[in-house]
């Protein structure tokens, strides 16, 4: 029982971080280039990290949280607004 609801507190937690990455790129993006694969990969990344959970039972929830944050933070840093605030501030 107590790893069903650590496993679903990380997938609460996923689900809140892909979440958050798609309404901060909608808000700052155009819907025609909103990133649709870096959405994908964080929906795959996500998926992976549960199963990992669910079949190690010695991982912590809290480095997968870790994990998936830092995940996140790498694909948004590779997408065309992150990209393009981080040029026109060197510039």
């Amino acid at each position: 029982m107590k790893k069903t609801i650590k496993t679903l507190g990380l997938a609460i937690f996923v689900v809140l971080m892909t979440a958050t990455f798609g309404f901060a790129e909608y808000a700052t993006a155009s819907v025609s280039e909103f990133p649709y694969f870096q959405l994908g990969c964080l929906i795959i990344g996500g998926m992976m990290v549960i199963s990992l959970k669910q079949k190690y039972t010695r991982f912590y929830a809290g480095e997968l949280m870790g994990v998936f944050a830092m995940y996140t933070l790498l694909v948004a840093l590779f997408t065309a607004p992150v990209f393009n605030a981080i040029k026109n501030l060197v510039s």
